[in-house]
Formats: structure tokens, sequence, C-alpha cells
């Protein structure tokens, strides 16, 4: 199936282990994590064009492993001593494009997130990201601990710009 009409496809018709990792409640509540701790670091929006580098990093545990435990850690060296992990980060983005779309477009009509000054920020209804669900996995914990690290990260670095050419996303 082209992979332009698999993303059409009903989620009860989708795998389960698809449906459950990229449904659009999941995916945008990292997104969440990730503009809210970024938010609550700078008072300013997460660009949306970064948001789209949120589901690549969280949801790819060998990436999800790998990424700094500190938001203090620098970028540009971080982004050199894992080139290698990066180097599929282009394409993992491209392939997530419509599901980070869709995880958008569902927290926003939703009042979780809003766009403001040209990016992204929490919404009216804020996500409640402090209550841990009963159904949670290990993988799940771990996509969430890392989106929130992401926010912070992201918060502590100079430029948006730069961290999108920084991950390959812009020359």
């Amino acid at each position: 199936m082209p992979a332009s009409s698999h993303w059409n496809t009903v989620w009860r018709e989708r795998p389960v282990e698809e449906a459950s990792n990229f449904n659009p409640a999941f995916c945008g509540e990292l997104l969440c994590r990730t503009v809210g701790e970024y938010y609550k670091a700078r008072r300013a929006p997460l660009n949306v064009a970064v948001a789209f580098v949120v589901l690549p990093l969280t949801l790819h545990k060998q990436t999800r492993d790998h990424l700094p435990g500190r938001a203090n850690t620098a970028f540009a060296g971080w982004v050199a001593d894992h080139n290698t992990l990066l180097a599929e980060l282009p394409l993992r983005i491209e392939r997530l494009r419509p599901v980070v779309r869709e995880a958008l477009l569902f927290t926003i009509r939703h009042s979780r997130l809003a766009l403001r000054d040209g990016g992204l920020v929490p919404g009216g209804k804020p996500l409640s990201l402090t209550v841990k669900s009963d159904l949670s996995t290990d993988d799940t914990d771990e996509a969430r601990s890392a989106a929130h690290m992401l926010g912070r990260w992201f918060a502590a670095q100079r430029s948006q710009p730069a961290l999108l050419q920084g991950f390959g996303v812009l020359p």
C-alpha cells in the first residue's frame, strides 16, 4: 500500500501496535509535554517545524535511549556524538509527518495546544501532565519522559532554526 494512502486507513483497520503508538491522542500528549516544558522555560511559542522532530525522537527507542539526560547538554556536541544515530532522522521525520500533523490537529481542536505568534503554546485546556495512567507501559513512560526532556533541552538552545539545522531538517 502506498505511504500516502496508508495514513487514510481507518483506525480500527490498522495493526494494533501502530494504532497504539501512532494514535493522535498519545502523539498529541507527547507534543503537549514538549511544548509545555518549552513554554514554561522560555515563555515563547515552540516553532511548529520543531514539533515535527518530537515524535521521531521520542517514539524511536534507539534515539530516545541516547537523548541527553540534562537540558544543559550542548546541542552541537550531542549531535556530533550521535551523527550515525541521527542519519535516518530526516527519513523518520518524513514518514511520521502525517502522524504529527494529525496529532497537532487533534490537540488544537481539543484546545490542548494553540497556535500563537507562528508557534505552539499550551492551549486553553492544557493536559494534566502529572497524572499517570494505570494502563501505561515502560515504553510509553519512557516516551513521555523523553518528551518532557526535549522541551527543556530545546528551550536551553539559542535558536529554533539551529535545532532544525542540527537535526538535518534545514540546510
